[in-house]
């Protein structure tokens, strides 16, 4: 089966999206299509450094302040 996600996610919108990638994943260019195609509020962060496996396994990479502001600010209750 082939399926590819990035082809609807304009149907997500106007939902917020956060990207998190490593600027030296193989994956970055899955990354970039993506929040290309997604809708405003969005916002892409590049971990300097890391792959995409270190996004999984190192968990002193992970930008929890940016992942913190971009959940405060978009789930404010």
């Amino acid at each position: 089966m082939n399926f590819y996600p990035f082809n609807d996610i304009e149907t997500i919108s106007p939902r917020p999206m956060l990207f998190i990638s490593g600027d030296q994943a193989h994956s970055r260019e899955f990354s970039e299509d993506a929040y290309r195609r997604a809708a405003e509020p969005k916002e892409l962060v590049w971990v300097k450094g890391a792959g995409h496996v270190d996004l999984h396994d190192r968990v002193d990479l992970t930008p929890f302040e940016r992942l913190k502001g971009f959940l405060d600010q978009h789930l404010a209750v």
